[in-house]
């Protein structure tokens, strides 16, 4: 315990984003550089509980060893706080920008006072890690002479590569986009998750370990240029599914075959393939540059269509949510230590309020319909205001109205995995549509073929896919070689 009384005598003080005027004119991190003293006092404030909610299953899936290494930052041991963070978390650098930190939602402190800022200090211990030069590759000091395919390159596929890797198999994974790192490469935002800074130099590690990765490879039926999955499987001791769950919630109303309404992962992807690709110079993706812009559905990625349209310049901004805004402070039914269901300003409705004077979003709102003009281009959206009640949504007769529109981004989650390979080879699906393979062993109905992450328990945390992905791993080790010695 860093100091016994820190949590006293010292207020939370959560690191900064830069500025809004300044960041919404680049696509660049909105993190600011690490202050080291405030990260000291924030560790500092860690309670060294004696049942650390924190890195229990509620509140860390990966059972990162919070109170040590906010101990070691309050001593200023920074290196072997990076040993500790490396134990259990494969890729911090991506946890500690984009998990929204259940860890916090658990901290003990919590319970009277903000909780500790865990995601900060994992941030910067993993990056004062490479900038020491103290993250290396992880090479194995021997080969098992096994081979094993990894179809999906996102975090459940990187993690579970990078421990299969260190057991000494011989690791492929297969990606059909044309970049490796599936939702972090092309889901997430830069300005939340640099590619070349951040992804970029853990893949390359990964690749000096010995990883073997295959871009532009469409793992399929064999039809239509996609490689058979089952000559695949043929060729390797084991495969292991980590598609992701790729299919999105859509909405069918009146009016959704206009032109300008898209999925707002379509609209993420082209956004940042275009900027890595040409710094948007090739103009291959959907600009919201003066257009009228509404955001169907919140959360994550309904705030990162609300940051890059910002970012286009679009002329006006609406995000509808269907369901009320939340209390500002748990409810009787949301106790500690699980996920508090708060209204948050995420980085995106900051930088709205900044640039426009207001908020948003607008909560408790249903659409009806979309209106077009003539040629077939979006128009508008048609809304009716709702309420709860004994758990239903009821709408609020008289209270229809209509919001100018020409670009409307559907981030309303997603439905499940594709199911190109799985139908191929003959998986069970659970009652979601998601691969049938049991939490724990991760095997399917199909010998020697596990599947983890989104595609087995349906869209998650970036942190639970990284769990999912050392689990499936330890457990293709022991299917391989009938024990193992990865976590």
């Amino acid at each position: 315990m860093g100091k016994a009384t820190g949590f006293i005598e010292f207020p939370r003080e959560a690191a900064p984003y830069r500025p809004p005027e300044e960041r919404l004119l680049d696509f660049n991190e909105i993190y600011v550089g690490h202050d080291t003293q405030r990260l000291s006092t924030q560790g500092a404030r860690c309670m060294n509980c004696g049942v650390p909610f924190c890195q229990s299953e509620e509140g860390c899936p990966i059972h990162n060893l919070i109170p040590e290494w906010n101990d070691l930052i309050y001593n200023d041991q920074w290196h072997d706080a990076l040993v500790r963070l490396e134990e259990t978390n494969n890729f911090p650098e991506f946890t500690g920008r984009v998990c929204p930190a259940p860890c916090e939602g658990a901290c003990v402190l919590g319970i009277t006072d903000p909780a500790v800022t865990i995601k900060n200090i994992e941030m910067a211990i993993i990056d004062r890690g490479f900038e020491e030069g103290w993250v290396q590759p992880k090479t194995p000091l021997s080969r098992t002479g096994k081979k094993i395919a990894i179809v999906g390159s996102g975090p459940t596929g990187l993690a579970a590569a990078e421990q299969l890797n260190k057991a000494g198999h011989t690791i492929t994974v297969f990606e059909r986009s044309d970049r490796i790192g599936g939702l972090l490469m092309y889901g997430i935002p830069n300005m939340k998750l640099s590619k070349e800074e951040v992804v970029g130099r853990r893949l390359d590690l990964m690749k000096k370990a010995g990883i073997s990765f295959e871009t532009n490879s469409h793992i399929g039926d064999g039809e239509d240029g996609s490689q058979d999955v089952k000559l695949l499987k043929t060729g390797f001791d084991a495969v292991l599914l980590a598609t992701g769950a790729t299919v999105p919630r859509d909405l069918p109303i009146l009016g959704r075959d206009l032109k300008g309404i898209h999925f707002a992962m379509d609209f993420l992807t082209q956004n940042t393939k275009s900027l890595l690709d040409s710094g948007h110079e090739d103009k291959n993706f959907i600009s919201a540059k003066d257009k009228d812009v509404i955001v169907i559905g919140g959360g994550d990625t309904g705030t990162d269509c609300i940051g890059t349209s910002l970012r286009h310049g679009c002329r006006s901004l609406v995000n509808f949510e269907l369901f009320p805004q939340p209390p500002s402070e748990r409810a009787e039914n949301n106790p500690w230590p699980t996920w508090p269901k708060i209204f948050r300003t995420d980085y995106g409705h900051e930088e709205a309020s900044y640039r426009d004077g207001t908020d948003p979003r607008r909560f408790s709102i249903s659409s009806l319909n979309f209106e077009g003009t003539n040629d077939g281009n979006l128009r508008a959206v048609r809304t009716i205001d709702v309420v709860m009640e004994s758990g239903k949504i009821k709408e609020v007769p008289g209270s229809e109205k209509e919001w100018p529109a020409d670009l409307v981004f559907l981030a309303m989650g997603f439905l499940g995995p594709e199911h190109i390979v799985s139908d191929r080879l003959e998986l069970d699906y659970d009652e979601r549509s998601n691969y049938r393979a049991e939490y724990g062993c991760y095997k399917t109905n199909i010998n020697g073929v596990f599947a983890a992450g989104d595609c087995r328990r349906g869209q998650s945390l970036v942190v639970r896919a990284i769990n999912e992905g050392r689990q499936a791993a330890r457990e293709i080790d022991i299917f391989i070689m009938g024990n193992s010695e990865l976590p």
